[in-house]
């Protein structure tokens, strides 16, 4: 059942202050993510993530490289505790250009060990060197070498969950679709945290917040790099809110934040899966910014986040 996320108040303290952060950072000369090369935007974020977000628990972690349709794809498997079988097959945010792994290591070590199920980080394709439909052939390719050879890592191929932040979030929805289409493995649940759902950002949403750490220029940055062109907007793989039918996708756990210019698609993604009889959770934490979860040393409700996603995985996935 969806739950009323109910109005925006206040933008939460914690936010505030990655807020003024950022905005110091750029009166003194520190460009924006789109003024710079991929190349160079990459780098940036990562030394955001290492300032920003917490390193997670220590726990045993497994580097993989598992078949894709460009060749071998790195991966990483977090292991909370020897016995743990379920497992979530996690896409990094990014806008499709930046983010990594590594970017996202402490939030998958956080999701493992509050969770006690396995995570499975991969490492997709990134634009502009591997534009749309580049990272949406390697999630789905990932999905399936994880169905087929969870039982060769000691997983449990009927426990698995598709789930990512963002583009991350994007990337799990259409992989919950394609799974459903194609008539082979279906995840168990998707979550999808505060996700990419409509190329087209026609909400008020997008209209209303402009300078709340996603901007517009930084979100057009992101399409020119992974859109070859306009039609691709109207590609349900891109923007899985036009897809024709939501009927029989995975269980889903949708997170929106409240200052969020992704905020109303996933609202909006989240109304059409219960529409379409998808069994659903809902959560909006209404004084959040995008990108909030990966920031937990400047905001400590991420934290409180994490377990609420979490809380969701130890239903979905139990045994």
């Amino acid at each position: 059942m969806a739950e009323d996320p109910g109005t925006a108040p206040a933008l939460d303290a914690g936010a505030a202050a990655m807020l003024d952060i950022l905005a110091k950072a750029r009166a003194k000369g520190v460009p924006a993510l789109h003024e710079v090369s991929p190349e160079t935007a990459r780098a940036m974020n990562q030394r955001s993530k290492d300032l920003f977000g917490g390193d997670g628990p220590e726990m045993a972690t497994r580097e993989l490289h598992i078949p894709g349709p460009a060749g071998p794809m790195r991966a990483r498997l977090y292991r909370p505790t020897p016995s743990a079988r379920a497992v979530v097959l996690y896409y990094h945010g990014g806008g499709w250009v930046i983010g990594s792994i590594d970017s996202h290591d402490g939030l998958c070590r956080e999701l493992a060990h509050r969770s006690g199920s396995a995570v499975l980080s991969l490492d997709y394709r990134l634009a502009p060197e591997a534009p749309f439909p580049g990272a949406v052939d390697d999630a789905f390719a990932a999905f399936l070498w994880l169905s087929e050879n969870a039982g060769s890592l000691g997983l449990d191929a009927g426990r698995i969950a598709v789930a990512g932040d963002s583009a991350g979030g994007n990337l799990a929805a259409v992989v919950a679709l394609m799974a459903r289409d194609r008539g082979g493995p279906a995840p168990s649940a998707q979550l999808l945290l505060y996700p990419a759902t409509d190329m087209h950002l026609v909400t008020e949403s997008h209209r209303t917040f402009r300078d709340h750490l996603l901007t517009p220029e930084a979100i057009e940055w992101f399409q020119v790099h992974y859109l070859k062109g306009a039609a691709d907007r109207d590609d349900w793989r891109a923007s899985p809110l036009r897809a024709p039918s939501l009927e029989g996708a995975a269980p889903a756990y949708v997170m929106t934040a409240g200052f969020d210019p992704l905020r109303d698609e996933g609202q909006a993604y989240a109304s059409a899966l219960d529409a379409a009889g998808t069994p659903l959770r809902q959560r909006r934490f209404s004084g959040q910014i995008h990108g909030f979860l990966t920031l937990d040393k400047v905001i400590p409700q991420a934290l409180e986040a994490i377990e609420d996603v979490v809380g969701y995985i130890r239903v979905a996935l139990a045994d």
